[in-house]
């Protein structure tokens, strides 16, 4: 959890206004939710090893005695939460408006969530996640208009060259039925393929052994990722799909995976290749993952700038029916550290250093015209090291300064290069 400096919050606040304003363009809307949660609804079983990381309130008016009592039932000492993600929340959010809400529900949600992570660069105990969701939508526009908006907003990011890897949880449950894992192995042996870009494909095989899952399922699996390549590249589509699988993918997931792609590249234009690329072992650890699923990636770094998918169940355990869901979160914090840190360009921002004996309402007559013009005003008192003072503004982002005497009726600006 951290403190941040006045030049690190507006460079943050800059790039959170280009994040909201291309969600915006692409039809969103921004809704926000409480930063508490029950702890039924947070420990649902829904959440993944997320929920192992939530950090939960205790009851309000526990004697001691009640929370030794209870010392080994963290249900029975804590009845709120902080929240670990915003999907959740949106879950139990549209639930409780849907009767004032549209059809197709496109939300975004840009807040703070915890997790009592282990600190460590680029994973933080409190950090910011910039969702967009599409509720009541099925179908493969729900996929497309998210990872259009996405990489829309990327691009304005000036993160360009940035692109999406795509699978469905679909595909890996029949991928994995077809080497001979067995149903109740199948959430464990997701678990090591998710290791496979870590440890390679010998390091996936022999923790699956040591596992003790299905030999022969294991030893098909293993003849699968060493099977003989071409090398060939081929763009998104059907063919790249299944190139990728066994024979025998079903066409219906294939096909929704391709209307998505045909989507992205109508979206792109004639740019050349849909910023999309099918990866039949790509995971996503989020246990209420129901079909597609997609990170975000970026040729400037190893590891993903976000990600996302659909989610079609969530929401039916607190409607009591099911409603289609689709989801997409941009990793803020690590793209925050990509994006270039201008200045603002349109921002015009003086410091108006002035003598001690300037009476307060000749100050606040000057900066009030200023100010009324359009300008950002800072007040600071002449110091003998006037060089140091106006570095400092500088890398506060002030462009231009004036100096100001008493009676002076008006001061002249200097740029601040």
């Amino acid at each position: 959890m951290r403190d941040f400096l006045p030049a690190d919050k507006a460079r943050r606040e800059r790039v959170l206004a280009t994040i909201r304003a291309r969600y915006r363009a692409h039809g969103f809307d921004e809704i926000e939710t409480p930063v508490l949660e029950e702890y039924a609804r947070l420990h649902a079983g829904i959440g993944g090893d997320n929920e192992k990381l939530a950090y939960n309130v205790l009851r309000r008016g526990l004697s001691a005695d009640a929370i030794r009592a209870a010392a080994d039932d963290p249900a029975a000492l804590t009845d709120l939460g902080l929240r670990y993600d915003l999907t959740v929340p949106l879950a139990r959010f549209y639930a409780t408006h849907r009767a004032q809400l549209p059809t197709v529900f496109r939300a975004i949600q840009i807040a703070p969530v915890w997790r009592a992570e282990r600190p460590q660069k680029g994973r933080y105990r409190q950090f910011l996640q910039c969702d967009i969701d599409i509720i009541g939508d099925a179908t493969a526009r729900g996929e497309a208009e998210l990872a259009i908006a996405t990489l829309d907003t990327i691009d304005a990011l000036g993160l360009t060259g940035g692109g999406i890897r795509i699978n469905d949880r679909r595909l890996l449950e029949w991928m994995l039925g077809h080497f001979g894992f067995a149903a109740d192995e199948q959430p464990g042996v997701l678990i090591t393929i998710d290791k496979l870009d870590k440890t390679g494909p010998d390091g996936v095989t022999a923790e699956l052994r040591e596992r003790g899952t299905t030999a022969a399922a294991v030893d098909a699996f293993e003849a699968f990722l060493h099977r003989p390549s071409t090398g060939a590249h081929h763009p998104f589509g059907e063919r790249q799909i299944r190139t990728a699988l066994p024979d025998g993918a079903p066409d219906e997931v294939v096909a929704h995976l391709v209307e998505i792609g045909a989507a992205v590249a109508a979206a792109q234009g004639p740019s050349g290749d849909v910023p999309l690329e099918y990866d039949p072992f790509l995971v996503r650890g989020m246990g209420y993952y129901t079909g597609t699923i997609f990170e975000l990636s970026h040729p400037s770094v190893s590891y993903s700038l976000g990600g996302g998918g659909r989610y079609d169940g969530m929401i039916g355990r607190f409607l009591g029916q099911d409603v289609p869901a689709v989801g997409f979160s941009i990793g803020f914090e690590r793209i925050v550290d990509l994006v270039a840190a201008d200045q603002d360009a349109a921002a015009d921002a003086v410091v108006l250093v002035h003598d001690r004996d300037v009476p307060v309402a000749e100050l606040a007559a000057h900066k009030a015209r200023l100010v009324a013009s359009g300008a950002r005003v800072r007040l600071e008192t002449r110091t003998k090291n006037l060089k140091a003072l106006l570095e400092r503004a500088a890398a506060d982002g002030y462009t231009s300064f004036a100096t100001v005497a008493a009676g002076q009726d008006g001061a002249e600006r200097k740029p601040l290069a």
